[in-house]
């Protein structure tokens, strides 16, 4: 199902093929940066960029027998460059390659999500100005509270998925940076100006410091950001899940002609693509979780941070990218039913008002523990008994004699709730 979603362009980052050319890429920029430094020949680097070359078949053959995939990469290389391969890879080790190379993977695999999280907005604001009036029922604990925009559902997740943009290219550019600095970091056996020029060359910065790895914080800073991206895209999915119930429907995914809801019940339309992002939402937590276990490595380096990066990055990449399209896709096709929002409004007989009853009997003199008692046991008595409630205020001594019916009519407009709602829209940036 992910690939059916995914974009082929995200795929492709994380390939083995697209893997091995962007190693080879930091070794060649390695060997241009050598050979500007006047440590190697220029005419061998330019064998190596000419000849340069690799298959991903024959480097799994190699591995097959060496055990080691930096190993079997190199050695294939050169058995298409011949003795000018020599050159490559000096003074570096495996990390050199692997970390750099990965922090450009990086780099490619946030550029895709700026532009998903960016559709995902254009959306959000289309739907927010489109239902800017639309008035609704707003809940909380999942309880009818007061009328409010169904627009403002829209501005409020356009506002979050705006701080996770911002996030996101924070970590991207921590991360953007590369190591080309031996064994244990030290630049024991390499020039300090090779990994400067190097990263130069690749559009990235050199580690401060480094080890024999690039500090898995930053790692872990960039997955904890796609995590916290798919929690914001899982408050969406949720609130659409609640939305359609049987009892609420004033929203709904689309539902295709010829789609099938269930295999038993005919009449059966789920939100399933909401339910899908809720359950990714969690892989992309857990898979964060796991980035956090990395940060600690023994001594200058081990390795058991690398088995599980190699599943940890390509999914989660893969995994945002497909829940920000398809949740894009689903807002962009809900269906919206402003008459049962107008159904559900009518639902608690207009107990819903009861905060504007409330503050219109303190604001002509009434203590405000007085006007609670009195217009909660109002409420309580029709809550229990289905009665109408502002038939109930105007029945009551204590309230007719303060408030006038026509005071206590205002007190039940519904559009009261959108009276501010421009001042939000602008400061979310929405016009």
């Amino acid at each position: 199902m992910i690939k059916r979603y995914t974009r082929p362009e995200m795929g492709v980052i994380w390939s083995e093929q697209n893997k091995y050319a962007t190693w080879l890429r930091v070794e060649v920029a390695a060997c241009e940066a050598q050979a500007e430094l006047g440590h190697i020949p220029a005419a061998a680097v330019e064998i190596i960029r000419n000849k340069a070359q690799f298959s991903v078949a024959r480097i799994e053959e190699i591995e097959a027998e060496v055990k080691h995939d930096v190993i079997a990469f190199l050695t294939n290389v050169a058995e298409h460059i011949g003795d000018e391969a020599r050159y490559i890879h000096l003074g570096m080790t495996s990390s050199d390659l692997l970390d750099t190379a990965l922090s450009l993977q990086i780099k490619d695999a946030g550029g895709l999500l700026r532009k998903d999280i960016q559709s995902l907005r254009e959306v959000l604001r289309k739907q927010a100005l489109a239902y800017k009036d639309t008035v609704c029922i707003g809940r909380s604990h999942g309880i009818h509270a007061e009328p409010t925009s169904f627009g403002l559902k829209f501005v409020l997740w356009y506002d979050e998925m705006g701080r996770n943009l911002q996030r996101l290219d924070q970590s991207l550019d921590d991360i953007a940076v590369g190591m080309i600095s031996g064994a244990v970091g030290n630049y024991a056996q390499i020039d300090p100006l090779v990994e400067k020029r190097t990263c130069e060359l690749l559009g990235l910065k050199p580690a401060p410091v480094s080890t024999q790895v690039i500090q898995r914080d930053l790692h872990a800073h960039f997955l904890h950001v796609l995590a916290l991206c798919g929690a914001s895209l899982e408050k969406m999915a949720v609130e659409i899940r609640h939305l359609q119930r049987t009892e609420v429907l004033e929203a709904e995914e689309p539902f295709s002609s010829g789609q099938k809801g269930s295999s038993a019940m005919p009449h059966k339309r789920n939100p399933i693509g909401s339910e899908n992002i809720t359950g990714l939402a969690r892989l992309l937590r857990a898979h964060a979780h796991a980035a956090l276990e990395n940060v600690a490595l023994w001594h200058e380096r081990d390795i058991s941070h690398s088995s599980v990066e190699r599943v940890i990055f390509p999914d989660s990449c893969i995994l945002l990218d497909y829940m920000l399209n398809r949740l894009t896709r689903i807002l962009d096709q809900l269906v919206v039913y402003p008459e049962n929002m107008l159904k559900n409004l009518a639902r608690t007989r207009g107990l819903i008002f009861s905060q504007p009853v409330l503050l219109a009997l303190t604001h002509k003199g009434m203590s405000r523990e007085m006007a609670y008692k009195v217009v909660q046991e109002n409420a309580m008595r029709c809550w229990r008994e289905g009665g109408d409630f502002r038939e109930a205020l105007l029945q009551d001594m204590r309230i007719n004699t303060v408030l006038s019916p026509q005071e206590i009519e205002a007190c039940f407009d519904e559009k009261a709730g959108l009276k501010h709602i421009q001042h939000i829209y602008r400061t979310a940036g929405i016009s």
